[in-house]
């Protein structure tokens, strides 16, 4: 990477130090009015040009309810004429923009999850190997546990690396291709003994769950590029609902979840003679769980054809970020420059992932406590599965709410996340201190409540937010491979709440599970950046400037301290931010992408063309061309094959596009 290099006020471009003109003064009021649409949004900016994050408590408390009370309406509006003409209109809108690209978790959410709910009919109809072991090896049977997350820790860490390397449309392909093939092995799984059956099960689990971990790196990054853009263009809808985008995708983990419970009580109906209760016979467990798995496979089978042939695009803005920084293959550079200037980030990330995923399956100590008590201990697997029915509707709920609120200045991603946090410990610190009041039958629906509450606040907190944050903290060259690994990280406490489970009691359980909440909120809060209402299109413009050696040259909003996390503050990473600056600045790289679109055209005309270029002229103003005209370092414009190297050398020009 020898071309990282300071290449002088150039690059990135600065406020114009020579006197020859004077980027603000020199405007007439209509053109000022025009570089204020463009640089300062109104909403992000008050009339008078104030960042909302610099407003005063109140006003800034009017500024985001308004705005979002305006926003609300047009949506609504724009809702009732979709469905005036066309009442099928806004259904199409959310599966083409919510369920279409989160298609991929949910169908993991579907197996992922069954593998839980299917155990119960195992023990019932395979006692004999899935109970008492007398045929079956005690180990392999936990490795049904284990090697299921070790398959999805090594496909988070290997897809997170190669979708940066080779593409966000080739990590997606090959996630669904491998979840099919893992579906079809699973469907059809034996062996000439059940211990077979049970080593074939796992080793299966241990294939699908690699395509399983992609799903996460994979979703989220392409979900959140795909929201932002790959071009220069930034807009209200990626600042306004960026977040509700990747979650709203994400909560199809919930609606996997949900289906797989509905579809296993199903089958079971009608292969056990239309009964959910015990005797069940080898012959119904069979169908039962072969057919549950055969279902999926058909929608993954059709997911590997979408995403081959409908998502052409889905590595354009990852490739656009390489072009910029001239690299080729992995950008090496790009991930030790993120441990060097992000570390921190990766803490709260992957630490935050570890202690939800600790609580995400801890959740499941309440489910068959208060199931046993409020059941009196039924011997039916039934009752087991329609208290879990009811428990992932509550989470779907938790999951929609997060998605509501989660792009709410007011509220959006950090508070939710210490929120959630905060809330999870309480309701499993509770009960861990009074356990023997909560088992006894005239307290059970407040355990039961208990139960509900740690689920919604699970999913309405930490759960949804770090899948959003662990993508959207970082630059896009590593975007994949952090959140793959922070997602590797949160599978790790799910394998250390799998292996501790097995060698201590309940009530250990519950005295150990709720400081992993406790550690979460207080990662949060020192840690973690809020990138509620931040313009990711400023954030790699900032990585931009760290990428030439320049971050101290950085003044935009993206180091302002509403967007940098406690400790950063502390280390001083806002002290940079000026917006006075940053708008001459601004105003500066504009110029620049100008005089390289003038530059372009003189190649053009000269029989020069570059196929890999990208600027679209379209969007100069008569207003803004005639400023920059007038107002430039020289009357011919001199030097401006200089100004199309250094500018895209820098990767800083066409900030014009940006807001």
């Amino acid at each position: 990477m020898s071309h990282i290099q300071d290449y002088g006020p150039a690059a990135p471009h600065g406020p114009d130090m020579s006197g020859t003109h004077d980027p603000i003064h020199t405007m007439t009021g209509n053109e000022k009015q025009i570089f204020d649409y463009l640089i300062k949004p109104d909403d992000s900016y008050d009339t008078n040009g104030v960042y909302w994050a610099d407003m005063p408590l109140m006003k800034r408390v009017k500024f985001i309810t308004t705005y979002d009370s305006h926003e609300a309406g047009r949506e609504l509006s724009n809702i009732w004429a979709m469905t005036k003409r066309d009442p099928l209109e806004p259904v199409r809108y959310y599966f083409r923009n919510m369920v279409i690209p989160g298609a991929g978790l949910g169908l993991e959410g579907y197996v992922l999850f069954s593998i839980g709910n299917i155990k119960p009919l195992f023990q019932a109809a395979f006692a004999a190997c899935w109970k008492t072991n007398k045929i079956c090896n005690l180990t392999w049977i936990y490795a049904v546990d284990y090697l299921e997350i070790c398959g999805i820790i090594v496909g988070q860490i290997l897809v997170g690396i190669l979708g940066d390397w080779l593409g966000r449309r080739w990590g997606l392909i090959q996630d669904a291709t491998i979840m099919f093939i893992g579906l079809l092995m699973l469907t059809a799984a034996w062996g000439v003994t059940q211990n077979g059956w049970v080593i074939c099960y796992v080793w299966s689990l241990f294939f699908y769950g690699i395509g399983v971990g992609g799903e996460y790196p994979m979703t989220a990054t392409s979900g959140m590029e795909n929201a932002v853009g790959s071009g220069k263009v930034s807009t209200k809808e990626d600042r306004l609902h960026r977040g509700r985008k990747v979650t709203s995708a994400f909560l199809m983990q919930g609606w996997g979840q949900f289906f797989n419970q509905v579809i296993l009580i199903v089958l079971l109906l009608v292969f056990h003679h239309g009964s959910g209760n015990p005797p069940y016979s080898e012959v119904a467990a069979q169908w039962t769980y072969r057919i549950s798995f055969a279902i999926p496979a058909v929608g993954t089978l059709w997911l590997v054809y979408f995403r081959t042939f409908k998502m052409r695009s889905a590595s354009k803005q990852l490739q656009a970020a390489k072009r910029k920084s001239k690299v080729t293959g992995y950008d090496t550079q790009s991930l030790k420059l993120t441990f060097t200037y992000f570390g921190p980030r990766m803490i709260a990330t992957a630490g935050c992932w570890f202690c939800n995923d600790v609580f995400f399956y801890g959740n499941k100590l309440f489910q068959s406590e208060f199931i046993n008590v409020i059941t009196n201990n039924s011997k039916s697997i039934m009752p087991g599965w329609l208290y879990n029915l009811i428990n992932v509707g509550v989470s779907l709920v938790g999951y929609y709410l997060a998605s509501f609120l989660i792009d709410n200045k007011l509220y959006g991603r950090k508070k939710m996340q210490m929120v959630g946090f905060l809330m999870d410990f309480i309701l499993f610190v509770v009960p861990g201190f009074h356990f023997k009041y909560y088992q006894e039958s005239a307290h059970i629906g407040s355990f039961q409540a208990m139960y509900f509450l740690s689920s919604f606040f699970n999913q309405f907190g930490p759960n949804a937010v770090t899948f959003l944050v662990a993508a959207e903290v970082y630059p896009t060259p590593i975007r994949a491979t952090a959140h793959g690994f922070s997602a590797a990280c949160g599978k790790l406490g799910a394998l250390t709440a799998a292996v501790m489970y097995n060698y201590i009691t309940t009530l250990q359980k519950f005295h150990v599970v709720p400081w992993f909440g406790l550690a979460g909120m207080l990662l949060t809060l020192l840690f973690l950046p809020d990138t509620t209402g931040l313009d990711l299109k400023e954030q790699e413009r900032r990585w931009q400037f760290i990428r030439a050696g320049r971050e101290s040259d950085y003044h935009g909003v993206a180091v302002h301290p509403k967007h940098l996390s406690l400790w950063e503050r502390i280390r001083g990473v806002g002290k940079h931010y000026n917006a006075e600056l940053d708008y001459q600045q601004k105003i500066e790289e504009m110029r620049a992408d100008w005089e390289s679109s003038q530059a372009r055209k003189a190649n053009e005309k000269a029989g020069h063309w570059d196929e890999e270029d990208e600027h679209d002229d379209s969007v100069w103003s008569s207003d803004v061309s005639t400023y920059f005209e007038k107002t430039s370092r020289s009357p011919m414009i001199r030097g401006q094959e200089k100004y199309v190297d250094d500018g895209a050398a820098s990767g800083l020009t066409g900030m014009q596009k940006e807001q």
